[in-house]
């Protein structure tokens, strides 16, 4: 070794540098800083990188053993202002989020009827708390049909609510001009050639589509948001929801149809409520009957809510129509299968006893509450 500063005091300097960079690095409170720490202590002009010019002077074997010394301290200290830098970035994420952050709270009024905080009201829960919202009655009594027909072995399916023509029309036995399509008040959207892009009339497109998609054997049932050109009244309206059942497989009969309206009905209402099936009409299922349910209200007794029949209707069903099949490529000569539906909002109505199915649009609090 030369003249110059013997190695032990190199390591100490070393050390002492540092220790003092480390701390430096630790408590840096912006960016900013921490890139000017970084070019100060460890740049080319940097105490580094005096020591490190420092080590020509020392003999061979001692320049090995410092510069690996400085090269580790290096490293020790790169990864630190990472980290640090690592930290920096992630307050400064979190700041601006806050700042961005918007307040949605609402204070309600505390007038009569209203939930608030301080309500005195009898609207139930803690009164120095707001009213907290919950699931509109429809989708409730989706949730609840969901959860029946799954208990009966079915899947559930979905599709798109803009439809196209043949989806929706053509692959359900429905050709153009069909006499059949005057059943559905039809909303037709402003896309592709006239009358050939449309809002679903019904959910029975994601049958064709299932059909399409899946090989028998297929039991699935289809909820979802339906469009027609209707005038709202007590039991009408124009974007409404419904529920539609496939069962595609071997042997299958209308008796299985049979069954399985009244396995749901007393699911769903109870073992006082049963169904019963009257011959109708679909273009897309034949033979076709409507199924009424025992009213819920009376009982069977016989109430205004069903005329005084003691039955309430609910929707359509009948055997899948062999020309379905044919639309989708499944041969109806080794299958069979049965199709149903009906309306959510319509069972939402029956099961509460509402009068008027646009009470379901108003948003009045005092309704809304009691489910």
């Amino acid at each position: 070794m030369t003249d110059t500063a013997p190695q032990s005091a190199v390591r100490d300097t070393l050390a002492e540098f540092e220790a003092g960079a480390a701390r430096a690095f630790e408590v840096a409170e912006d960016a900013e800083t921490l890139r000017e720490l970084e070019s100060t202590l460890l740049g080319r002009r940097s105490r580094l990188g005096d020591l490190q010019r420092q080590l020509s002077t020392f003999a061979p074997e001692d320049r090995r053993d410092l510069g690996q010394a400085i090269q580790a301290a290096r490293a020790r200290l790169v990864e630190l202002a990472g980290a640090r830098r690592a930290d920096l970035d992630a307050r400064a994420r979190a700041d601006a989020l806050a700042a961005d952050r918007l307040d949605l709270t609402e204070a309600m009024s505390l007038g009569a009827g209203w939930g608030g905080p301080g309500r005195t009201d009898s609207g139930g829960g803690d009164p120095a708390l707001p009213w907290r919202g919950h699931l509109n009655l429809v989708t409730q009594t989706r949730d609840a049909l969901e959860d029946t027909f799954v208990s009966l072995g079915f899947s559930v399916a979905e599709g798109p609510e803009a439809e196209t023509d043949w989806y929706n029309f053509e692959a359900l036995n429905m050709p153009p001009a069909h006499p059949a399509r005057g059943m559905w008040d039809t909303l037709y959207l402003r896309l592709g050639a006239p009358e050939t892009v449309l809002l679903r009339t019904h959910t029975s497109p994601v049958q064709v589509r299932t059909m399409e998609s899946e090989k028998p054997p297929i039991y699935v049932v289809a909820p979802g948001r339906c469009y027609r050109r209707d005038t709202p009244d007590a039991r009408h309206l124009p974007v409404f929801h419904q529920i539609e059942g496939l069962v595609v497989d071997r042997g299958i009969t209308f008796g299985d149809l049979a069954g399985t309206i009244e396995a749901f009905t007393t699911a769903y209402f109870g073992p006082d409520v049963h169904s019963r099936l009257r011959p109708s009409y679909f273009p897309f299922t034949e033979p076709s009957a409507e199924f009424e349910v025992t009213c819920p209200i009376c009982g069977g007794a016989g109430c205004r809510t069903c005329s005084h029949s003691g039955w309430i209707e609910l929707g359509g069903c009948g055997m899948v129509d062999p020309a379905v099949f044919a639309a989708v490529g499944i041969d109806a000569e080794e299958y069979s299968g049965f199709a149903f539906g009906f309306g959510i909002d319509r069972l939402a109505q029956v099961r509460v006893g509402l009068a008027d199915m646009r009470t379901l649009l108003d948003n009045d609090l005092r309704f809304l509450r009691q489910f």
